[in-house]
């Protein structure tokens, strides 16, 4: 199951929609920001009602646990 989270670019600042996939659930992956091309640290997580929730890191940032 496909949805789209809104977040911002580490980087840039722009906002960018993050198209997630239910079953990349709490595995970190990159993707290129759509307006200045640079890698982002992308993570999804879910809470106990089933919503998710995206958030982002700079490449350089320390990494996710």
């Amino acid at each position: 199951m496909l949805q789209t989270l809104a977040s911002h670019c580490p980087y840039c600042g722009e906002s960018i929609e993050l198209i997630v996939d239910h079953s990349s659930i709490e595995a970190p992956y990159i993707e290129d920001c759509e307006v200045c091309c640079r890698p982002i640290t992308i993570k999804v997580s879910e809470d106990r009602d089933g919503t998710l929730s995206v958030s982002v890191r700079a490449e350089d940032e320390v990494g996710y646990q």
